[in-house]
């Protein structure tokens, strides 16, 4: 077997959390909030949650001499993420966030230095993973070459949105759409990029997104999420798994649970329900500090779907289901 399962290809984040807030914030207003963290976030999120899924992931990522790069750097190293992928700058890679969450929703600012990001194409000739994880739309000429190597490589590609300024109408974007697998935006996102609004709505953005990429996924907040292949439609509840504290790292626990069911071969359907049931667990606490285990995630299933889990029909004898293409298992 090659030594790891997934790559995930994204800049990490030093987020500081303010949780329960009674109120949004407002221009002009001061708002205390009862709790507080500096948690590690952005792609790190996905990775580790991957990780702790029992996933073998490489997670490529730039840090710098910054406190903040510091920071996540020794969260990666005490949950022990492989850092064969990891490059160091002598010089500051600042890359942080601060949340200001409320029960249900969250207001984020951002801030970036700049740093070329490690290009795709020979990371996958040399890993061949199984799958690619993309926790951002990005239509940068790197990229699109990236994932033309993936699809000839035979890896699935799982491509989030994350609030990112596009929308269709940039060719651009639309040719490395077309190289995704899975697209999993939430239906903010949909609305925005495809500029479905009116009688349309997300049934428009649906219908935009599933020409362009095999499998669509769209999270919706307390209406759950939903899924889309081959034009059949899998709805999921949301689900609650405690006191909701900061939905922060949500959208990236999900996708790993995601992905976690789409290597293990299972059903769209269990996928979805795995994703949920991740994604839930990660508004209670900080960060992605409760991303389930393998453990947890299978118990809460078996209490949850209340029946053997469901392995995809499209799923050949020597290799795991794909939603486009076969994650073919390397020896």
């Amino acid at each position: 077997m090659r030594s790891y399962e997934v790559l995930v290809s994204g800049a990490y984040f030093a987020d500081l959390v303010f949780h329960g807030l009674a109120r949004p914030v407002q221009p002009g207003t001061e708002v205390f909030a009862d709790g507080f963290g500096l948690v590690p976030g952005g792609a790190y999120s996905l990775a580790m949650a991957l990780h702790r899924l029992g996933r073998r992931v490489l997670w490529s990522a730039d840090f710098g001499t910054d406190p903040f790069s510091a920071h996540v750097l020794a969260c990666a190293r005490q949950e022990g993420l492989a850092e064969g992928a990891f490059r160091h700058h002598p010089f500051p890679v600042r890359s942080l966030t601060v949340a200001l969450a409320c029960a249900d929703d969250r207001a984020m600012v951002s801030f970036q230095d700049p740093v070329d990001a490690q290009p795709l194409a020979p990371l996958l000739g040399r890993l061949r993973p199984r799958v690619l994880v993309l926790p951002q739309l990005r239509w940068d000429e790197d990229t699109v070459v990236g994932l033309r190597a993936a699809r000839q490589l035979g890896t699935l590609v799982v491509m989030d949105c994350h609030d990112t300024p596009a929308t269709l109408d940039d060719p651009a974007v639309r040719e490395a759409l077309a190289l995704v697998d899975v697209f999993t935006p939430n239906d903010a996102e949909a609305l925005r990029l495809t500029g479905a609004d009116g009688l349309s709505g997300l049934d428009g953005a649906i219908a935009a997104l599933t020409a362009l990429v095999p499998t669509l996924v769209i999270t919706r907040g307390a209406q759950g999420a939903v899924a889309v292949r081959e034009g059949e439609r899998h709805d999921a509840p949301s689900v609650r798994s405690g006191a909701a504290i900061d939905p922060t790292a949500a959208g990236d626990c999900f996708n790993a649970g995601l992905v976690h069911g789409l290597l293990n071969g299972w059903s769209l359907p269990d996928c979805l329900a795995a994703a949920t049931l991740c994604g839930a667990a990660a508004t209670t606490a900080p960060g992605s500090s409760a991303a389930l285990d393998a453990a947890e995630l299978a118990h809460q299933l078996d209490r949850h779907l209340d029946r053997p889990l469901d392995q995809d029909q499209h799923r050949p004898s020597r290799a795991t289901t794909n939603v486009g293409r076969t994650l073919h298992h390397r020896t």
